[in-house]
């Protein structure tokens, strides 16, 4: 049987997270957040910032030392067993294919107004055609993807933090409980480095590799989310950020700059397809590992023995993602996104506690930290995202029951 073949060093790996953490989130979640937290906003992002540091560790120590394809799944699966292993894939697969559809739909959104769907099924097809050509031509277009939005995002903010007085608001409308939802909210935003650990089988080096470029990919989204909030507060304020649509275009018309809102589109059309090209990637190795387990049907396993990347899965979550377009409205996409991705932390978490001292890269206090961190943001989420997301798990765990009984 064609298995995976290890060709992303450093530099490809880091692109592939960091792409996958400024998409489509860095042009949308800061409204929602502002409308929980206030001024409190950057509060909320340096905690989500730090929980995702805490899973970043605990996910760069496990792929180390389990340096195949599949991620969490994989490892709660060999140090936690086989039924917190599926938790943490299922909650990846379900929560990561909705999260495909919202990047697509907000692609669509900037690059054809209108036409949202058939233009968002489009770009599905073609980015799950570029993944089944091989993982280094997903490197290479996440990479030039990803300069595009580097280069609309420090413009946007270099343009409208000189121009503007600040802007004034409420601090903490709704009190701590709105700050740590926020945090929760914004921790979408943070989630790609998963995508690394996911493609652990196709990293050359990998213990050496993996957290170098799980560390670089976070270090930078937090520095840019960083600057990017400070300049969305001072001039649009917390009021007017809660409201607005398009956060980015608004701050440039804000700071006298209406004719540049042209390239908020190009960048928030290019971090969208980045995202997901990226998610799709990740998603198609999760499965491949579930489905060589048996815990998703077991041809999905097949690796194409041309081009090594496991295709029937990518085609597969291409086909789910397609079907979503076009049939659910996904307004409630990112709580639910993060729920899932939550748990699958947390699952990450008590995963590398338990590692041995041979295996240790960090203190264990990191990994009781994060599991803290991602149950408590989890369950701070709007009420709406945690009863579906934790309604979805429950019939992925009895579904995994019934086949087994």
């Amino acid at each position: 049987m064609a298995e995976l073949t290890r060709r992303l060093g450093v530099v490809d790996a880091t692109a592939i997270g960091l792409g996958s953490m400024l998409g489509a989130g860095v042009f949308a979640v800061f409204a929602p957040a502002a409308a929980s937290a206030g001024n409190g906003v950057l509060i909320a992002l340096v905690i989500a910032g730090f929980v995702a540091y805490c899973n970043a560790t605990a996910s760069a120590q496990l792929a180390a030392t389990y340096p195949a394809s599949g991620g969490t799944y994989l490892f709660g699966r060999e140090v936690l067993g086989p039924w917190w292993g599926f938790l943490a894939g299922w909650g990846f697969v379900v929560g990561k294919t909705a999260s495909c559809a919202a990047m697509a739909l907000t692609f669509a959104a900037y690059a054809a107004p209108g036409y949202e769907r058939p233009v968002a099924v489009a770009a599905v097809v073609a980015l799950t055609v570029v993944n089944c050509f091989g993982i280094t031509r997903t490197a290479a277009l996440t990479k030039a993807l990803l300069a595009v939005v580097l280069l609309v995002l420090v413009g946007t903010a270099a343009l409208a933090a000189p121009s503007v007085e600040p802007t004034q608001g409420a601090w903490f409308p709704h009190g701590p409980l709105g700050v740590l939802q926020a945090a929760g909210l914004l921790f979408f935003a943070f989630a790609g480095y998963a995508r690394i650990a996911t493609l652990s089988g196709e990293v050359r080096e990998p213990a050496r590799t993996i957290p170098r470029a799980v560390l670089a990919a976070l270090g930078g989204a937090i520095a840019i989310y960083l600057a990017v909030g400070v300049s969305l507060l001072l001039v649009l304020g917390p009021d007017r950020l809660a409201s607005s649509r398009v956060p980015l275009a608004d701050l440039l018309t804000v700071a006298g700059h209406p004719g540049l809102t042209i390239a908020v589109r190009i960048g928030a059309a290019a971090a969208s397809l980045g995202a997901l090209l990226a998610l799709i990637t990740g998603i198609g190795r999760t499965t491949m590992a579930m489905a060589g387990n048996r815990d998703l049907p077991p041809p999905l396993a097949a690796v194409d023995p041309r081009f090594h990347v496991p295709r029937r899965a990518e085609v597969a979550v291409g086909a789910a993602v397609v079907a979503l377009v076009l049939l659910v409205d996904l307004r409630g996409v990112i709580g639910f996104s993060s729920f899932g991705v939550l748990v699958y932390y947390a699952v990450t978490n008590a995963s590398a506690f338990r590692q041995p001292a041979s295996q240790r890269r960090w203190p264990r206090w990191l990994n009781v930290a994060g599991l803290v961190g991602c149950v408590v943001l989890a369950l701070t989420l709007p009420i709406g995202s945690v009863l579906v997301g934790a309604g979805v798990l429950a019939v992925g765990l009895l579904g995994r029951a019934a086949i087994r009984s």
